[in-house]
C-alpha cells in the first residue's frame, strides 16, 4: 500500500515538473507567409500629372486698331479659315517708322518660323523612315524567335509616333504659313493707309480646324499688335505633362511605356514618352521639403476614343515602366529586412524560421527580383517582426 502512493506520488511530481516545464517552453511565434514565385515583373515610377492639348496656337491680333466683341466661347468648334474676330485698323499716324518697323520684325519672325516648321518635317520625316526601317528588321527577326515580342511592340510604337509626330510638324507648316500671310497683309495695311477710309473690318482668321481653349479678349477694346486674343487646339491630340524627381527621371528613356490609372475611365489608358526635358526646376513638396523635378512629356497611344471624355488640363495617375522582365524570380517586398549592408529574409523550413542573405534586383511597390539565395516554391515569412529569430520556432497563422 506504502508502494502505491509513492508510485502515485512520484507519477504526480513528474507530471507537474512536466506541466511547469511545458508552460515555461517559448510558444511558437505566429507569423504570415508568402511563396517565392517567378512570374512578370513590372518596375514603375508613380506620378500625378496633368494632360494639354499637343498643339497649342494663340491667336494675336495682326493689327492695332478696336476690337469688336468675341462672340466665341471655350469649347466652340471652329474650322481652319474661319473668322475669329473682327479688328477695324486705326489709321497709323503719318510716317510712323516704328509701326512699319515692328510689322517688318513680325513678316521676319513669321518668315523664320515657316523655316523652322519645314525643317522640323524634313527631321522628323527621316526619323519615321529610321522607325518604319527598324520595326521591318524586328518584325523579320521576331517571326524567327531571334527577339522578344516586347522589341516588336516597341519598334510599331514608334513608327506610330512618328507619323504622329509629322502630321503635326505639317500642322505647324500650315500654322507657319498663315501667320506670314497675315504679318505680310498687316504691313501692306500700315504702308496704304488709305485702304481704312471706308471702315472696313479686318478678319482674323483660325490658323487650323479645332476648338476654342481660352477666350482671353473676349470684350470690345482697342488693340495693339501682337496682342493674344484666343487660344485654339485639337482636342483629340493630347499629351500628359508628369514631373518626377530628377533622381527618377535619368533613370527613365524615351519609348519607356506608361499607364494612366484612375483617370475616370473603366480602363487604363496607355502611353509613351517622348521627351525628359532637359531643363529641372524646385518645387516645394506637401511636406515643405525642396525638390529638383523635370517634366517627363507623354504622348497617348490609346485609341481617342477611349479618353475621347477626358480635356485640356485633366488630372492624371502615370506608372512610367523603367524595368519589365517576363520571367523573373520574386519575393514581396513586405518580406525583406535589413542585415548589415545586405539584406534578408526568414524562410520557413520545417517549423523553424531560417533566416537567408539574398541578393537583390530591380524592386517595385510590391515585389522584388532576387537573383541569389532563394529558389522558387519556397515560404518565406512577411510582416517579421522583432521577436522573430533565426532558428526561432514559428507557425503559419490561420487563415481568418
Amino acid at each position: 500500500m506504502k508502494w502505491t502512493k509513492r508510485i502515485i506520488s512520484a507519477t504526480l511530481a513528474l507530471a507537474l515538473v512536466a506541466l511547469l516545464a511545458w508552460s515555461f517552453m517559448p510558444q511558437p511565434l505566429e507569423v504570415e507567409t508568402a511563396e517565392v514565385s517567378k512570374g512578370a515583373f513590372v518596375q514603375t515610377i508613380d506620378e500625378d500629372g496633368r494632360t494639354r492639348v499637343h498643339n497649342r496656337y494663340v491667336v494675336s491680333a495682326p493689327l492695332a486698331g478696336r476690337l469688336e466683341r468675341i462672340a466665341l466661347l471655350e469649347g466652340d468648334g471652329v474650322e481652319k479659315n474661319a473668322v475669329l474676330a473682327n479688328i477695324s485698323p486705326s489709321a497709323p499716324a503719318l510716317l510712323d517708322v516704328r509701326t512699319e518697323q515692328e510689322l517688318k520684325a513680325r513678316v521676319g519672325a513669321a518668315e523664320a518660323g515657316k523655316l523652322r516648321a519645314a525643317v522640323r518635317v524634313e527631321r522628323v520625316q527621316v526619323a519615321l523612315l529610321q522607325a518604319k526601317a527598324d520595326y521591318e528588321r524586328t518584325r523579320k527577326l521576331a517571326s524567327d524567335s531571334f527577339v522578344s515580342p516586347t522589341k516588336l511592340e516597341a519598334d510599331k510604337l514608334n513608327v506610330t509616333l512618328n507619323e504622329k509626330e509629322l502630321d503635326s510638324a505639317k500642322q505647324e507648316v500650315h500654322v507657319a504659313e498663315h501667320d506670314l500671310d497675315v504679318a505680310r497683309a498687316a504691313l501692306i495695311q500700315v504702308r496704304n493707309p488709305t485702304t481704312n477710309s471706308n471702315g472696313k473690318l479686318w478678319p482674323v482668321r483660325s490658323p487650323v480646324s479645332g476648338r476654342v481653349l481660352k477666350v482671353i479678349q473676349q470684350n470690345e477694346s482697342v488693340v495693339n499688335v501682337g496682342t493674344p486674343l484666343l487660344e485654339l487646339g485639337n482636342a483629340r491630340e493630347l499629351e500628359a505633362v508628369v514631373d518626377v524627381l530628377t533622381s527618377d527621371a535619368v533613370r527613365i528613356k524615351p519609348g519607356a511605356k506608361v499607364l494612366f490609372e484612375r483617370w475616370g475611365g473603366a480602363e487604363n489608358l496607355q502611353g509613351r514618352v517622348r521627351l525628359v526635358e532637359p531643363s529641372a526646376f524646385t518645387k516645394i513638396s506637401a511636406l515643405g521639403v525642396e525638390e529638383q523635378r523635370v517634366n517627363v512629356i507623354i504622348d497617348m497611344v490609346s485609341p481617342p476614343d477611349k479618353w475621347q471624355a477626358v480635356g485640356d488640363g485633366y488630372r492624371v495617375e502615370a506608372r512610367i515602366v523603367i524595368d519589365e522582365r517576363a520571367d523573373a524570380t520574386q519575393v514581396p517586398v513586405s518580406a525583406l529586412f535589413r542585415d548589415g549592408e545586405q539584406w534578408a529574409v526568414f524562410a520557413l523550413t520545417q517549423g523553424h524560421a531560417a533566416k537567408r542573405v539574398v541578393q537583390l534586383g530591380p524592386r517595385s511597390g510590391l515585389a522584388a527580383i532576387v537573383e541569389k539565395g532563394l529558389e522558387v516554391g519556397e515560404k518565406i515569412i512577411i510582416y517579421p517582426g522583432d521577436a522573430i529569430k533565426d532558428n526561432a520556432k514559428v507557425k503559419v497563422r490561420a487563415k481568418s
